[in-house]
C-alpha cells in the first residue's frame, strides 16, 4: 500500500502581552505546541515579525513555527527563563493560526495570568488549554425602559479561573433591534475556561442623548455543561436616573454557593498641596482585590460639594461592585482633557462602605502628567495596608503609655519547624527604635511587646532571613493593635523572601487622620574611578542614612554571588525606602578576595517631589582587611542639588507647530476677524487669523519662540457690542506632544461689553505659577502748545522684558490741550517696562497732536511708575511729519 506523509505546516503564533502595568518582559520566552499527533518540542520565540522589541505591554507579537502537522491543537506550554531586569510577564492569551487542507484554523489559548516568581502563584511556566465555553445570554428589558438608542452594551463574566473579555451584546441578524421595552434578547458568546462564575459586570457607553436602559434580568447558560446562572438586576443604567451610573455588577445566584455581597466602596482621592496639583480632566479608577476587579470606572460625582479634584482637597466617590475581598491595588488614570490636566496625587483611600471603620491606603505622592514626575497619565498603586478611618475616641480608652502591641504576622505556610525562618522586625519611633528577632513557622505567628520608650511608631522594617532557605517564603501582612490606645493598623508587605537573599523591606505606619510617610525609590549611582586597577569584584551593601532614619542594610548582590564594578563605569541600583528626610551619610560595605576598589563618588537621585540629587564624594580606595571581614566606610554628604520638578526630557525637537482648540459661545451672526499672537521666552509669533471658535482643531505655527508664556487674541475690526464667552483654549505640540492649558473660567474675549481690542491669557504649566494678570494705569499728558489736542483714535503698545501688550486703543473720544487722560489696560505681566509705541491713524478733524509724556504704573500701586517722555508732535503736517513714535 502507498504510504501517506504528514505535511509540514507553518503555525502563526500570536502572543498577546497584557495591558497591566509592568506586564512586559525582557526574558527569553519558550513555547511548545501540543496536539493530537504529538508536540512540536520546546521552541524559543526569537524574533517578532511585526515588532522590533517583543513582549511589550499591551502588544501583540507574531512568530512563525514550522512543524509536522500536530493534528488538532489541544495545549500550549509557555515559559520564560527569568533572565533580564524585568523578567516578570503578564500573558493575556495566545492565538495560533494555521491552514491544513482547505480549512483555515484558529485556536485561542486564554491565560490572563502572571508568569512571575514574585507574583500570582510564583510560576514562570504555564500549560494553557484550548477549551472554551459557549454561553447563551438572555437579557430582559423592563417595560418602562426608553426606546433603544445607538449605544454599546457589554458584559464581562468573572469566574474562579479568570474573567472574559468585554463581550459586546449585538444582534446576530443585521438590522434587528435589541433591548426594546418588555423584550427578551438572546446572544451567544464565547469565553475561555472561567471556572465557577461568581459575578457579571454590565455597562453602557454614555453617548450624548442616551436616556438610559432599565435592565430587568440576565440569565446565562453554558451550552456544553448546561449550567444555568440567574442574575436579578432590576436597575437603571443611566446618568440621570437611579444611582446615575452606566456600570453595574451583579453576583451569581446559585444554590451551591453563597451569594456574594455588593458594596458601595467609598473611593477618596487626596490631591496634593502643589502648584497646579488640581485637574479638570476626566478621572477613572479600577479597584483590584483577591476576588477580581471593578473595571475602569469614571469618577462622576463627588460626595463633597463644589468643584472636584482641586488643590489640597479630598474628594470621595461611590463605586458599587460585588465584594472584591482584600484589596490589593488600584489603577488610576485621566484623559488629559481640560487645561492643566496634570494632577498631583498624594494617595487614594478606599473603604467598603460609608460606615466602615477601616480603609485601605494607596500612596503615590507623584504627578499624573505627560511631562512631569512619572510622565504618565495612568499608574498602578499597590496598597501599603489598612488603617482606622478615625482615631479612637478619648472617652472610650485609657490614654496611658501602658499597654501592649499585639502583632499578628501571616504568610505562606512554613511547615519546617526544625528550621524556622529567622527575621528581624525593627520598629522606628520618633524617640528611638527597637529590634525584635522572630522565628517564623506555620502560616501565622503572634508576638506581643510594649515597644516602650520608642515613642510614636512611624515605620516598620523587616530584615532577613539569616538562615538558609530551601524554598521561597511569602510575607503577607503585619497586623498591629495596641491594647491601651486601641490604635490599629495592618501593613501589607506582600513580598517574597528567596533562597540566597538577605532582604530588607519597610512600610510606613498607618494612623487615622495622619498622612503616612511616602515610600520613595532612591536611584543609587555608584561611580567607579577611572584609574588603573580601579575595578573590583566582590560583595557589596549600602545603608542610606537621613535625618529621619536609615534604609537598613541593602545588599546589591544576592548571597554567595559577586558583583563587578568596572573602571570608569557608573552602576545604578534602585532602593525603595520610607522617606528618609534630608540625606546626610551613606555606609558602604565591601568584601573582595583579590583586590581593592576605587570608589569615586555616590550620587543618589530621589524620585520624589521635589526632585533631588545627593552627592557623596569618596575619591579613595576601599581596602580589604581580611578574607572574611567586610570593610565599611562612611561617606558624608558633599552637596545636594534640587530642581523645581522632574520633567520629561524631550528627545524630539519642537518645530513650533501647535494643534489648537478654541471653544466660544455668544457669537454674533457675523463672526468678527480675530488674530492670535503667541508669546514665548525668546520672542513672539506673527499674527495669525483664528480659524474657528467651535472646538475644531487647527494649526498654529509659532517658530522658535522658546517656552510659551501667553497667548493674545487681537480684534482686527471695530469693537463688538458684547464679549465672546471663552470656554476652552488648549495647545498641543505636534512634535513633542507637550500640552498647554489656559485659565478660561468666566472669561470673555474683549471684555464683557466687547469694548476691548485685545484679550491675553497666560499659559498654565504644572511646575510653576503662570504669569499674573496686571491692570495697568496709562496716563496720557497732553502738551500746552496751541492745537495740541486731537480727535483721532490713539493706540499704544507697551513693551517689557516679558513681551508686549499688542496694540491697544485708548478709550477716549478726544484729547484736549493741557489735560491728563487716564486709561486702564489689562494684560499679562510684562515685567520691567522698557518702551511704549504710541500712534494714531491721522483720521478726523484736527488729528495731529502734541504729546508731552505717558506715565504707566500698576493700578492700586503708587510706586514703580514708568515715565516715557515725548514732547513732540504726532502730526503729518508738522515737524518730521510722523504719526507714530517709540518712547523709551
Amino acid at each position: 500500500p502507498q504510504a501517506s506523509f504528514l505535511l509540514v505546516l507553518v503555525y502563526e503564533v500570536r502572543v498577546y502581552t497584557g495591558a497591566n502595568l509592568g506586564a512586559e518582559t525582557d526574558s527569553n520566552v519558550y513555547i511548545n505546541l501540543i496536539g493530537t499527533r504529538g508536540d512540536a518540542g520546546k521552541r524559543k520565540l526569537h524574533r517578532s515579525t511585526n515588532n522590533y522589541v517583543k513582549f511589550q505591554r499591551g502588544q501583540m507579537d507574531i512568530f512563525c513555527i514550522k512543524a509536522v502537522s500536530l493534528g488538532d491543537l489541544e495545549k500550549v506550554l509557555i515559559s520564560h527563563d527569568g533572565a533580564g531586569p524585568g523578567s516578570g510577564w503578564f500573558l493575556d492569551k495566545i492565538v495560533i493560526k494555521y491552514e491544513e487542507g482547505r480549512e483555515a484554523q484558529e485556536v485561542v489559548f486564554p491565560c490572563n495570568r502572571w508568569l512571575d516568581e514574585y507574583q500570582d502563584d510564583g510560576k514562570t511556566e504555564r500549560e494553557l488549554t484550548a477549551r472554551t465555553q459557549e454561553w447563551r445570554v438572555q437579557v430582559k428589558t423592563d417595560r418602562d425602559s426608553p426606546e433603544p438608542q445607538e449605544c454599546k452594551r457589554t458584559i464581562v463574566i468573572y469566574g474562579s479561573k479568570g474573567k472574559s473579555d468585554e463581550l459586546l451584546l449585538s444582534p446576530r441578524t443585521p438590522g434587528y433591534v435589541c433591548f426594546l421595552p418588555r423584550a427578551t434578547d438572546e446572544f451567544i458568546v464565547e469565553t475561555g475556561d472561567l471556572g465557577a462564575v461568581y459575578k457579571i459586570r454590565v455597562s453602557c457607553d454614555g453617548v450624548p442623548g442616551f436616556e438610559g436602559w432599565h435592565l430587568k434580568s440576565f440569565r446565562l447558560e453554558e451550552l456544553h455543561t448546561k449550567q444555568e446562572l440567574n442574575f436579578d438586576c432590576n436597575c437603571w443604567l443611566s446618568l440621570n436616573r437611579g444611582d446615575k451610573e452606566l456600570v453595574k455588577e451583579f453576583p451569581a445566584v446559585n444554590e451551591d454557593q453563597k451569594t456574594l455581597p455588593v458594596y458601595k466602596y467609598v473611593v477618596s482621592l487626596h490631591i496634593g498641596d502643589r502648584w497646579g496639583a488640581e485637574t479638570f480632566a476626566n478621572v477613572c479608577i479600577a479597584l483590584y482585590g483577591r476576588r477580581g476587579d471593578t473595571g475602569m470606572r469614571k469618577l462622576h460625582t463627588s460626595l463633597a460639594k463644589g468643584r472636584k479634584f482641586q488643590r489640597n482637597q479630598v474628594d470621595s466617590f461611590l463605586v458599587e461592585a460585588v465584594s472584591l475581598s482584600h484589596l490589593q491595588k488600584v489603577v488610576i488614570e485621566h484623559d488629559g482633557e481640560g487645561y492643566g490636566a496634570g494632577m498631583y496625587l498624594k494617595m487614594v483611600t478606599v473603604k467598603e462602605s460609608q460606615d466602615s471603620d477601616k480603609e485601605w491606603v494607596f500612596p503615590l505622592w507623584n504627578w499624573l502628567d505627560t511631562h512631569l514626575g512619572l510622565c504618565e497619565t495612568a499608574c498602578e498603586i499597590v496598597t501599603v495596608g489598612t488603617r482606622l478611618t478615625s482615631s479612637p475616641k478619648l472617652s472610650e480608652i485609657n490614654i496611658k503609655p501602658s499597654g501592649l502591641w499585639i502583632m499578628d504576622i501571616t504568610g505562606s505556610d512554613w511547615s519546617n519547624e526544625e528550621d524556622p525562618i529567622c527575621l528581624s522586625f525593627i520598629f522606628y519611633g520618633n524617640l528611638s527604635c527597637k529590634k525584635l528577632p522572630l522565628q517564623v513557622t506555620g502560616k501565622a505567628i503572634q508576638i506581643k511587646d510594649e515597644l516602650a520608650d520608642i515613642g510614636s511608631i512611624y515605620k516598620v522594617q523587616i530584615t532577613g532571613p539569616r538562615s538558609e532557605l530551601n524554598q521561597p517564603w511569602h510575607l503577607d501582612l503585619l497586623h498591629m493593635k495596641h491594647t491601651g490606645t486601641k490604635e490599629e493598623m495592618c501593613l501589607a508587605f506582600d513580598c517574597w523572601f528567596n533562597p540566597n537573599e538577605d532582604k530588607c523591606v519597610e512600610l510606613p505606619a498607618l494612623y487615622a487622620d495622619q498622612e503616612p510617610l511616602p515610600v520613595v525609590e532612591y536611584a543609587v549611582h555608584l561611580h567607579t574611578g577611572d584609574l588603573k586597577k580601579a575595578d573590583a569584584t566582590g560583595e557589596t551593601y549600602l545603608c542610606i542614612q537621613g535625618e529621619k532614619s536609615d534604609s537598613g542594610k541593602r545588599w546589591l548582590n544576592s548571597r554567595n554571588s559577586l558583583i563587578t564594578f568596572a573602571r570608569g563605569q557608573v552602576d545604578v541600583f534602585k532602593i525603595k525606602a520610607v522617606y528618609l528626610g534630608k540625606l546626610n551619610r551613606v555606609l558602604v560595605g565591601f568584601k573582595s578576595l583579590k583586590k581593592e576598589w576605587f570608589l569615586e563618588k555616590i550620587v543618589i537621585k530621589e524620585a520624589f517631589y521635589p526632585f533631588c540629587a545627593h552627592v557623596f564624594v569618596h575619591n579613595d580606595w576601599i581596602n580589604k582587611r581580611s578574607k572574611k571581614d567586610f570593610v565599611e566606610v562612611a561617606i558624608p554628604l558633599k552637596e545636594t542639588s534640587v530642581t523645581s520638578l522632574l520633567t520629561k526630557n524631550f528627545d524630539t525637537k519642537s518645530r513650533g507647530r501647535w494643534q489648537t482648540w478654541v471653544h466660544c459661545t455668544q457669537l454674533s451672526e457675523d463672526v468678527p476677524d480675530i488674530e492670535v499672537v503667541v508669546f514665548g521666552r525668546k520672542g513672539k509669533s506673527p499674527a495669525q487669523k483664528l480659524q474657528n471658535l467651535n472646538d475644531k482643531p487647527f494649526l498654529l505655527t509659532v517658530a522658535d519662540i522658546g517656552d510659551i508664556t501667553k497667548l493674545s487674541f487681537v480684534l482686527s475690526g471695530p469693537c463688538l457690542g458684547r464679549g465672546i464667552k471663552l470656554h476652552k483654549l488648549r495647545l498641543k505640540d505636534l512634535d513633542t506632544k507637550e500640552e498647554l492649558g489656559f485659565h478660561t473660567e468666566a472669561r470673555c474675549l474683549f471684555g464683557a461689553d466687547g469694548s476691548e481690542s485685545v484679550t491675553e491669557l497666560a499659559a498654565v504649566r504644572p511646575d510653576k505659577p503662570p504669569l499674573r494678570e496686571v491692570l495697568y494705569s496709562i496716563s496720557v499728558h497732553m502738551g500746552t502748545l496751541p492745537a495740541s489736542g486731537t480727535d483721532a483714535d490713539v493706540f499704544v503698545t507697551v513693551f517689557g522684558e516679558q513681551g508686549d501688550s499688542c496694540k491697544r486703543r485708548l478709550r477716549h473720544t478726544n484729547f484736549e490741550r493741557g489735560q491728563v487722560y487716564v486709561s486702564e489696560m489689562r494684560a499679562v505681566d510684562l515685567g520691567q517696562l522698557s518702551k511704549v509705541l504710541v500712534e494714531h491713524y491721522n483720521v478726523g478733524y484736527g488729528s495731529g497732536w502734541y504729546l508731552d509724556q505717558i506715565v504707566i504704573h500698576e493700578s492700586g500701586k503708587t510706586d514703580g511708575q514708568y515715565a516715557f517722555l515725548c514732547q513732540q508732535w504726532l502730526d503729518s503736517g508738522v515737524g518730521d511729519a510722523q504719526t507714530e513714535r517709540m518712547l523709551k
